[in-house]
């Protein structure tokens, strides 16, 4: 009888482990996985085709700040190009992905002919900034900021003494080599350390005195729309960006990328003395608690905004939100 239950027992524990095998855990989208999402993202727009093999069925998608639905308006409808330049913030521990690049919109239809004498419709490059939210390798969420240039239906746009943003931020090539560099392992702050951080220059600029907390570099530079707007950030901090800024809000932190430190979020400037709203996506480097590089795109948009993804309370706030 005790040998009976010593065989018995000797079974059991031999074919437990497969017994009480789990099935593997799905291994998370790693850097370069979550790059290729906006690259077939990309692909996809470009195609006109919202594949099932590539988002998930109620995926959520909004353009500019408003809801759409996903394939055939907005940027979906008009694209008609890819553009040079490229960049990527992945975010592992979120599985989120955001980018600025430039794309192509518009121009000649496929095979439209054109008339004698007449000049071919050319495209326009513009400005894109995109994140996507993956689960279970689908798209969950697209959400993007497409940054075109000035128009006029009855006309060519009022003359600016500023180039469009698409065709400045193309100009510029490729990401500066700063934002390659990578963080050693053991000296990269928490994701929540890299939002506070990029965060003070938002608390910062708004309703700013010159008399601020301002962790930049003495090199830290900043480009706004492909453009150099400063050298010496934390010099214009406190002797020229004094009270541009009503208010900071709608503060969203999407993609954090501690392997090389930077932050990618959405915002809104309100300018309330003139009824002024910029809608902007802007990154930050960051090494050693101080942001050394700020790159950012923006647009007008209608005063108040909203991101599309905020409530009315988080949407009207100067409060952080960290997005998972």
């Amino acid at each position: 009888m005790r040998m009976r239950i010593f065989v018995v027992v000797s079974v059991f524990l031999a074919l437990s482990p497969a017994v009480f095998a789990q099935p593997a855990a799905k291994v998370a989208c790693d850097r370069a996985c979550l790059q290729k999402y906006i690259d077939q993202y990309l692909d996809a727009m470009l195609a006109h085709k919202v594949s099932p093999e590539l988002f998930a069925k109620n995926c959520r998608f909004t353009e500019n700040g408003v809801q759409l639905p996903l394939g055939g308006e907005g940027l979906w409808y008009g694209i008609s190009g890819k553009g040079t330049y490229k960049f990527y913030v992945p975010d592992v521990e979120t599985q989120q992905v955001a980018f600025i690049g430039t794309v192509k919109e518009g121009g000649a239809a496929p095979g439209a002919q054109t008339a004698p004498g007449a000049k071919t419709a050319q495209p326009a490059t513009v400005a894109v900034a995109i994140r996507l939210k993956i689960l279970n390798g689908l798209i969950t969420e697209a959400e993007q900021l497409a940054i075109r240039p000035e128009q006029s239906l009855l006309g060519p746009a009022p003359a600016s003494k500023f180039p469009p943003t698409g065709e400045a931020v193309e100009k510029m090539g490729a990401p500066n080599p700063i934002f390659a560099e990578v963080i050693p392992e053991a000296e990269r702050p928490s994701r929540e350390e890299l939002v506070k951080t990029a965060n003070y220059y938002f608390a910062g600029l708004q309703r700013n005195d010159g008399k601020g907390y301002y962790p930049f570099t003495d090199d830290c530079a900043r480009f706004e729309n492909g453009m150099q707007s400063t050298r010496e950030c934390k010099k214009q901090f406190e002797n020229n960006l004094k009270g541009i800024v009503s208010r900071i809000r709608d503060r969203r932190f999407v993609a954090v990328d501690r392997e090389r430190g930077i932050v990618f979020a959405f915002g809104f400037f309100d300018h309330v003395q003139i009824d002024w709203t910029w809608q902007l996506a802007e990154l930050f480097k960051i090494e050693k608690g101080q942001i050394r590089r700020i790159e950012a795109v923006f647009h007008r948009c209608p005063y108040g905004m909203n991101s599309g993804w905020s409530t009315y309370e988080q949407g009207m706030s100067e409060e952080i939100q960290s997005i998972r």
